[in-house]
């Protein structure tokens, strides 16, 4: 499987969320480096969800808040009902892991039973971007 190199995002708190544009199916490995209001977390994950966001992993503060929200605007955004193989959205929290860690399972584990995610985001939610020393991470990683 051809994976394409990781696409880093950086947001502060207050940036308004932009289009991702050449994504679609994607997994998404939020690191979290800022305590976030619960209205815009709410946002983010509805974003993500409505982005094509097939697989979400969250490192950082609040990570198992961020999994929670990312799994209801899930089910908000299929009207609560079951849904196919294909519409899953699968979160996982790595509160407990190093970011090394979280970065290892992207790309060696997180995979989707109907689809192949060829491509990932790393969103960065935080006051300043890092994204050399984050990206440098997740290749070592």
């Amino acid at each position: 499987m051809k994976k394409n190199p990781p696409r880093y995002l950086h947001l502060a708190p207050a940036d308004e969320l932009p289009v991702l544009e050449a994504l679609d199916n994607f997994k998404a490995v939020l690191v979290v480096d800022v305590d976030v209001l619960e209205t815009v977390r709410w946002d983010i994950s509805r974003w993500l969800v409505d982005s094509g966001c097939k697989y979400a992993m969250v490192w950082g503060r609040d990570a198992a808040q961020w999994q929670e929200s990312i799994d209801d605007a899930h089910l908000e955004a299929t009207n609560y009902e079951d849904v196919d193989e294909a519409d899953l959205v699968i979160t996982t929290s790595h509160e407990d892991d190093d970011l090394s860690e979280a970065f290892w399972f992207a790309q060696h584990r997180a995979s989707h039973p109907a689809h192949e995610l060829h491509d990932t985001l790393i969103m960065h939610i935080a006051d300043a971007p890092r994204r050399e020393e984050i990206e440098d991470e997740f290749h070592d990683a």
